[in-house]
């Protein structure tokens, strides 16, 4: 029985991919950095948002390692197809850029407007986003 590609190794490599899924790791990092200022925290008892505050502290590593990673296997399929085992949280900084992407249109707050920067820009990101969570999920063969 033959294992199954994974079709966000292409994505990834072969088709620029591997852009919009750093863009979104790095802005899942300056989001756990930045954890304690955001508005969903501040209204959360002390405890609560010390307890997720170090959860998120937890993740930061993470998200370095697949950032070197990604950068540093853009030229290998076959180590790039390793990344299949980090489909989950991949998931997770693609859906958090997301969301905060539509906080900062939807509500204007100004940590979701910082956090996502120009924001004419983050909105062109939502499809490159939507492409991206259903190419990584993708397996032939």
């Amino acid at each position: 029985m033959s294992e199954k590609m994974w079709n966000g190794a292409i994505f990834l490599k072969e088709e620029g991919g591997y852009k919009i899924v750093l863009k979104s790791l790095n802005h899942y990092k300056k989001r756990l950095k930045t954890f304690g200022n955001s508005p969903e925290i501040k209204d959360a008892a002390a405890m609560f948002a010390s307890v997720l505050n170090q959860q998120a502290m937890k993740t930061i590593p993470k998200i370095d390692e697949t950032v070197k990673k990604i950068e540093g296997n853009l030229t290998d399929i076959k180590q790039m197809n390793k990344l299949r085992e980090d489909i989950s949280f991949l998931e997770k900084a693609l859906t958090c850029y997301e969301a905060d992407i539509c906080k900062a249109q939807d509500t204007g707050h100004e940590y979701f407007v910082n956090l996502v920067g120009d924001l004419q820009e983050a909105q062109k990101d939502l499809e490159k986003i939507k492409i991206a969570l259903d190419k990584i999920k993708q397996f032939s063969g």
